[in-house]
Parts: structure tokens; sequence; C-alpha cells
């Protein structure tokens, strides 16, 4: 499909995060001409001659392992098939431990007779608790600038897992291996909300504007509210779904109304004939300013964003033999954002005195590994170390002569 030049958008938050993770999913169209021309206007296919592409993010021997030999438990994992409501309790079970048993936990033989009867295996939220996924979803948040999620689907030969819907996130589909016949339809309702889900009352999907065959190394993205199904035929199919659920205008203008509170003109009770103060507005339009609305959002996503800490432990007993030359960097999975004093990431805020001010603003900018000694400071190396130590301890900065 045909692209079109674009600027790229101004980066929403200082930040290291890993780069390209749009780029691997996209590729060769360019993220600047994908952002101005599909993102939540249209349909993107890419078919590649490429197996194996995403096999380091998931592989089929890696759902294997985990299906059959692991002892998954619900809701990481649940069983879906097209017309047919599969209880969870019919594929699951506890498995005796004091002091309390291990719930919800995966029947194998169960699961495979169910997928043998054309049932699809969803790994659910797998950016939680899959590395490589987890690094991949925070690499295209720090792009995007809004929350990323990853579920992975297998379906087995001439098989469908869901009826025709609409999701309320864009989903860049990522074929891992196998293939899956995918048909795309107009949207009956644009740009759904979360709890605006798809209903035959909402219309009926019309010719598809895309059907297609996605092959291992093949990507699709679809924006929120696109009808599709897909279906396996002859070969069974692994691919991810990689949803981003945005923050949206509607989410601007709420949280630029929840800090009206502070506003006692707001808290005041609305007449009985419902005349509220003309003023109102201008009080809220007084914050809708874009940097505000911006901040807002990157605060939203920080706050949210569960640590990717790999390695942490080790980081911990680094610090032990830290010195004025041990290499530092900032970790490439933190977004953070720095409003003086006060430092944001991975729900927490960190406050720093004010002395330390050009320090800290250097570190958080940071874009290559740098030693204490480096810092642009007039601390003494005492302070120095004292303070790279601290953010060691909080996850912002990792050693570099420490496996991470």
């Amino acid at each position: 499909m045909a692209t079109t030049p674009t600027q790229t958008p101004t980066p929403t938050a200082p930040t290291r995060a890993e780069p390209g993770a749009l780029s691997r999913c996209i590729s060769p169209v360019e993220d600047s001409d994908f952002l101005d021309g599909y993102w939540e206007q249209k349909p993107l296919v890419v078919r590649r001659e490429e197996p194996g592409r995403y096999d380091e993010l998931l592989s089929l021997p890696n759902v294997e392992r985990l299906i059959c030999s692991n002892a998954l438990r619900y809701p990481a994992f649940r069983l879906v098939r097209e017309g047919d409501r599969i209880d969870v309790r019919s594929y699951t079970s506890d498995v005796s431990w004091r002091p309390v048993p291990f719930t919800g936990t995966i029947d194998v033989d169960r699961v495979l007779t169910e997928v043998e009867a054309g049932a699809t295996i969803v790994l659910q939220a797998l950016h939680h608790w899959w590395h490589a996924l987890a690094d991949f979803c925070r690499g295209l948040e720090a792009v995007l600038g809004h929350p990323a999620q990853a579920n992975a689907y297998f379906t087995p030969r001439s098989a469908q897992g869901l009826a025709v819907h609409h999701d309320t996130h864009d989903v860049f589909v990522l074929q891992i291996s196998g293939e899956k016949h995918w048909r795309v339809y107009e949207p009956v309702f644009e740009l759904p909300l979360k709890d605006q889900h798809y209903s035959r009352a909402l219309g009926h999907p019309g010719p598809p504007v895309e059907d297609v065959v996605l092959r291992s190394g093949d990507t699709m993205y679809l924006p929120r509210g696109w009808l599709h199904d897909a279906l396996t035929r002859d070969a069974e199919s692994l691919h991810l779904t990689i949803g981003v659920n945005v923050y949206t205008r509607l989410d601007a203008l709420k949280a630029a109304l929840d800090e009206c509170a502070g506003d006692v003109e707001f808290r005041r009770s609305v007449p009985d004939d419902g005349e509220l103060q003309a003023d109102l507005l201008e009080r809220l339009r007084e914050r809708l300013d874009p940097d505000d609305v911006a901040r807002r959002r990157r605060r939203k996503l920080g706050s949210t964003r569960r640590p990717i800490r790999d390695g942490q432990l080790s980081q911990l007993r680094a610090l032990d033999s830290l010195t004025l030359e041990t290499p530092l960097a900032r970790r490439p999975t933190t977004l953070a954002e720095l409003d003086f004093p006060h430092l944001s990431f991975e729900g927490k805020t960190v406050t720093f005195p004010e002395h330390v001010r050009e320090e800290v603003e250097f570190v958080v900018s940071a874009d290559a590994p740098f030693t204490p000694e480096e810092l642009p400071s007039e601390l003494d190396d005492a302070g120095r170390l004292v303070l790279v130590r601290r953010l060691v301890r909080e996850g912002l900065l990792a050693v570099q002569d420490t496996a991470t």
C-alpha cells in the first residue's frame, strides 16, 4: 500500500527506551509515513519472505513448552473457539499445595483435547511475564506514547478463534509461524472507546477491504474499530497481537477537568435552572494548554508502567564495588519524566534536593554510558556516589560492567 511523507511527532517523554520497536513491526514502511498515513486511519499489510523474523519475541517451541511442560495458570492463558463458549473450569484444575493450592492450573490433556477439536490457545498479558515482549512493548510505548500489551494466539488447522469483531485498541499482528487468513472490513463504529464493543446492532460488515493470508514474518496493523475475523486452513498458526491502548482526547479533557477539583467554583452546587457560570469553560480551557495536556499524558503512561529490571539483584550487589570510574547508563526500559525536584517513573516519584538539579538533569537526558566522575557538578566524590547509588537502587540507572 502507498505511504505518504510526513513529519515525525515530537517525542512524548525524555526517555531512552529500546529503539526500533515500531520499525520492527512496519519496516520497510518508515515510522513517520506510518504515523501520518495509517495510524488511526486505515489498515496496513506488510508481506515479507522472512520466516523467523519475530522468533526472538516468542517462538513456537516457546509456546509448546509453556503449554505442555509448565504449570500455566488462568488468566495467563485461556481457550476460545468461534461460536462456542469454553468454560475455564473445563480445562483447568487445582494443584495441591500447602498452605493453599495453586488454582486455575492448566490441565494439559484437556487443553490438547480442546485444541484437537479446534480451540485456539490464547496466552494473555505476555508483556507482564515474558521478558522479550515486555522490552518490546516498552519500546513501542516510547515511540507512540501510549500503553502497549501483548497476547499470543495458537490456532490449529482449519479453525477459527473469534467471530467477526472489532478491537477497542489499535493492533499490530505479528505472524510468528504458520499462516492465517484474515478478512478486514470497514468499521461500523469509528475509533471505539474501551467499553464500546462490537455487536450486530451496530451494523453488519460489508465486503472485505483486505483479504490476505499472513505468513511467518508478515505484519498487519489494524486501527481500533476495523472489523475483522481470521481462520486457519491447512496449516496451524501462531501470531502475536500487540495492542495499543490510546490516550484519547476524551481522556485529556477528563484529566484537565479532574484538576479543576482544586477550584472552588467547580465545587459549587448546580442551581435548579441548571445554569452554570460562563467562566467555568474558560477556567477549564486554561488547563488545556498543549504542554499541560502532553504532560498529563506522559504522567499517566509513566505512572502505570510496571518495572522491567532485568538483573536488578546483581545491580544491588554491584553497589558494594561502585567507584567514580564505574560505567553507568540509563535503563532502556524506563520511561521517566523530570519536573524538578520530582522524577517520576514506574508508578513512583523520587524527590531530590535543589543542589543536585544539574546532575539529575544530566542523568535523565543521558543517551550514552557515563561515570560518576563525569557528572557535571560541584559535588564531592562521596556525594556523586550517593546520588548514583540511589538511582541504581530506584531502577533508573544500571551498572554497565554487571550482567543485566
